[in-house]
């Protein structure tokens, strides 16, 4: 019988594979984050005083790639139906793609010249922008896969010295655990080469991209989705 993966194990497993990618941005690629666009505005601001030393080509560039890598996505997306589906097959294993690309030109010419880091940061944030805006859609509440501010804020804001909800702690936690364990695991991977980083978080989201598909093509994903036509009067 075939397993059915929730949606929530794997967003956790792409919040790992972003870690690793942002790692290998960071630190072999011109300080450039290719997931967390809020640390490429800051570096930016930053460098705008001038006199710091910081990138600018690189986190320009990231932003802009991002961004289009988000609104192909959304464009692909505006008319799909909620939950896992074809598009986002299509979707995930087309970033899975780009980062294999990626690591195979890490590896075989390294990071280079500027120009050369700057254009594999911009692949690595195309990847990432298509990759959030496919998160979106799935809407796993407090995954987004790139970023954990907002996580740890509800984190916080619900816990017992907060609100004192206790709600999604353990889901939370494993966000920001994963993110932080992807990140160690790039820079572990980094010091062997920088493209073997990459080739993990493709491998990753690889496997994700496929058990996504055969987990939605699963009875058990079937009968939920048929259940409110064959009982319109059923609670949701």
């Amino acid at each position: 019988m075939r397993r059915h993966v929730t949606p929530l194990a794997l967003m956790l497993a792409l919040t790992f594979a972003t870690g690793v990618v942002d790692a290998v941005g960071y630190l072999r690629l011109d300080q450039v984050f290719a997931g967390n666009m809020t640390g490429n505005v800051v570096i930016l601001g930053m460098a705008a005083t001038g006199g710091t030393g910081l990138p600018v080509l690189g986190p320009v560039m990231a932003l802009v790639f991002f961004l289009v890598g988000a609104a192909a996505a959304g464009r692909v997306l505006r008319t799909a139906a909620p939950g896992w589906g074809h598009r986002c097959t299509g979707l995930l294993g087309g970033v899975g793609l780009v980062l294999t690309a990626t690591s195979l030109g890490l590896a075989a010419a390294g990071p280079g010249a500027p120009a050369a880091r700057a254009s594999m940061a911009s692949a690595l944030a195309l990847a990432m922008g298509a990759q959030a805006a496919t998160a979106r859609h799935l809407a796993v509440k407090d995954v987004t896969t790139v970023v954990v501010t907002s996580t740890l804020t509800g984190l916080a804001a619900d816990s017992r010295l907060g609100a004192a909800r206790g709600q999604g702690a353990r889901r939370r936690v494993a966000v920001v655990t994963l993110i932080t364990v992807g990140a160690a695991t790039g820079a572990a991977l980094c010091q062997v080469h920088a493209g073997l980083a990459v080739a993990a978080a493709a491998l990753v989201v690889l496997a994700v991209t496929g058990l996504g598909h055969a987990s939605a093509r699963s009875p058990h994903h079937m009968a939920a989705t048929a259940a409110p036509i064959t009982s319109p009067t059923s609670s949701s």
